[in-house]
């Protein structure tokens, strides 16, 4: 089932979502017009009626991705009508910063022109965030303005979910020491669930009912720390008793090597939720909606009440009080890939941080950028056929086109038609 489409008025002024049916015989009827393919939108050729109902925009905030659903209450009960799954690239930044750093501390050890140090000249605003961090917090709140310029929206809710780092490491941690650490809430299941994406840590199968289980079992030494810990399904969990994890998995090299790499990794994308909730939340409230929020558990256990499967557009529509009774059909999301809008870097370097090729300043080769989604029906040569992707392009006038299971390159500019133009975003389903 498709998600729905959005509708415009002739003023541009938004009207309440339709189906892809009926939207289609507008459009064939000639009532209509495509004005936007991601997320699809329609605008009327002639005034329509604006009756609305209540729709809200919920989220499930996320480090690596987030997850939003529309979901409108109506006379037959709450019902998710639109989901969408946005993919941050906070990683990408802090690494292209780092590589910058790196760059810039070298230029000052060798015998070039001195870049003097500015860190101690520097100040920070109350409530700065790194920029890897404060991009996911901009891209959820642009989102959420673009959707209330297409729909008629009147609230929001928001997954509110706090990790206790320090109990997550060390449980018997009291006292004063506790007292030293920055965080309030404790929510064990919910980090697990999060970490091994909601599947079984011995199988990989996504389940309903997953059960926290020890690693090294009690009875044999093992802790509660959350290196311990791991999400598994009934019939694993009772299979491996009292094993430990190389007893258990001896026939399966390459499933024990997978849990201890993933039992190895950091904290730090607990550590972005944690930094990023209240921000984002402040920033929900100035579009002047009331703001509903609900715990990672509340969610979790409205998920597994109503028996739906593990996602994060699922999860956004089961966030908070209002998430008890919501219809979630079988949409197919929108999957939205944060791409960033080009690169200021004006020339590259070699592995020694020496300029080697300059950029140039022209973005726009052909009336077509980089980024832009188009449509390629190729009819001679060997790339016969059609695609539809994002382009890369280039001065002579060949371009490449990204598709979602690879690239086509060296196709003629004369065989591409824009379909939308780039916004920072890579789309697909």
């Amino acid at each position: 089932m498709a998600n729905r489409v959005f509708v415009l008025s002739p003023d541009k002024t938004p009207l309440m979502p339709c189906t892809a049916k009926r939207a289609r015989k507008m459009l064939e009827a000639g009532k209509a017009a495509v004005w936007r393919r991601y997320p699809f939108t329609i605008i009327l050729k002639s005034e329509a009626g604006r009756q609305s109902q209540p729709l809200a925009l919920k989220l499930d905030p996320g480090s690596k991705t987030t997850g939003m659903a529309l979901v409108l209450d109506g006379k037959h009960g709450k019902k998710a009508i639109w989901g969408a799954e946005l993919h941050h690239r906070g990683h990408a930044i802090r690494d292209s910063l780092t590589k910058r750093r790196q760059l810039r501390a070298s230029r000052r050890s060798r015998k070039l022109r001195h870049r003097p140090a500015r860190f101690l000249n520097r100040t920070k605003p109350a409530g700065w965030l790194p920029p890897s961090l404060m991009h996911r917090v901009l891209t959820v709140i642009s989102w959420a303005k673009r959707l209330d310029r297409f729909t008629m929206l009147d609230s929001f809710s928001m997954e509110l979910v706090s990790f206790d780092t320090q109990k997550m490491m060390n449980p018997d941690i009291q006292r004063q020491d506790y007292q030293r650490g920055t965080l309030f809430g404790t929510e064990v299941r919910a980090y697990l669930m999060h970490k091994w994406e909601g599947k079984c840590a011995y199988c990989g199968k996504k389940e309903k009912g997953l059960e926290v289980e020890h690693l090294i079992p009690r009875s044999r030494g093992g802790s509660n720390r959350i290196s311990n810990l791991v999400m598994s399904c009934q019939k694993c969990n009772a299979a491996k008793g009292s094993k430990t994890p190389e007893e258990f998995l001896k026939r399966k090299p390459a499933g024990l090597k997978r849990i201890q790499a993933q039992q190895k990794q950091s904290l730090a994308d607990t550590a972005a939720v944690n930094a990023t909730k209240y921000r984002l939340l402040d920033e929900l409230k100035r579009f002047g909606y009331p703001v509903e929020t609900g715990s990672g558990a509340q969610t979790s256990f409205n998920r597994q009440q109503q028996g739906y499967d593990k996602a994060h557009w699922i999860d956004a529509a089961c966030v908070g009080d209002s998430g008890e009774q919501v219809r979630v059909p079988h949409l197919r999301p929108l999957q939205i890939k944060c791409m960033g809008r080009g690169n200021r870097q004006m020339c590259r370097t070699d592995k020694y941080g020496f300029p080697n090729k300059h950029r140039t300043r022209q973005k726009v080769f052909f009336s077509f950028q980089t980024g832009d989604i188009c449509r390629a029906i190729v009819t001679t040569g060997k790339k016969i056929g059609a695609y539809v992707g994002r382009i890369s392009v280039r001065a002579t006038g060949s371009f490449t086109l990204s598709l979602g299971a690879g690239k086509v390159d060296g196709i003629n500019k004369r065989f591409f038609q824009t379909l939308q133009r780039q916004d920072g975003y890579s789309y697909g389903f």
